[in-house]
């Protein structure tokens, strides 16, 4: 009941080689962040006869990979590994969206100008540069240019983040930026 079957031919265990293999980690750095034993990740990193993952091994994995369980077992290789690397899936929806609210005149011209650009535009950043659209707004106060610099300046620093938090450096960037949250946050009293 604790297992499940990594799919045909080991493609879990594969799938999960590979992005190790994508975050430049070896066996002994793998073993230590997952905090699974050098042995199963031996097997899942090399091959040989795979053997059914179970669910708690699947979970440490993921939780390493900075994924939920559910991202590492049912999104393509290919779509982890474009995330992985800073490059989000477009999203055609949401981009349609983009381009049909699209009102204030800079952000239309920006998006003539920045198509592909604008399609690394994530949901969420989509939404957050339609509702600074508003006239006197952010968007028009700063620029769409520097306004999506900072969106993109943001996702990078997120994924940097996510990166360091899965080694031994978690407990010194804790106290980082506790230290600037600190200088930044309004004060009560």
């Amino acid at each position: 009941m604790n297992s499940v079957t990594a799919g045909p031919n080991g493609d879990l265990a594969n799938k999960i080689a590979r992005l190790v293999e994508e975050r430049g980690w070896n066996q002994e750095d793998f073993a230590r962040i997952s905090k699974l034993n050098r042995h199963t990740v031996r097997q899942i990193l090399h091959g040989g006869p795979k053997r059914q993952l179970r669910n708690a091994t699947v979970s440490q994995c993921a939780k390493a990979l900075g994924l939920s369980v559910s991202e590492l077992r049912n999104l393509s290789l290919e779509r982890l590994l474009n995330r992985m690397q800073g490059k989000p899936p477009a999203d055609e929806e949401a981009l349609k969206l983009l381009y049909e609210r699209a009102a204030l005149p800079d952000l239309v011209s920006w998006l003539e100008r920045n198509r592909d650009r604008a399609a690394t535009l994530r949901n969420d950043e989509i939404q957050e540069l339609l509702e600074m659209q508003a006239p006197g707004g952010p968007l028009e106060k700063i620029g769409v240019e520097s306004f999506v610099a900072r969106i993109e300046r943001r996702r990078r620093l997120l994924g940097q983040v996510k990166e360091i938090a899965a080694t031994e450096y978690l407990e010194l960037l804790e106290q980082l930026v506790q230290l600037i949250y600190d200088k930044v946050k309004p004060r009560r009293g």
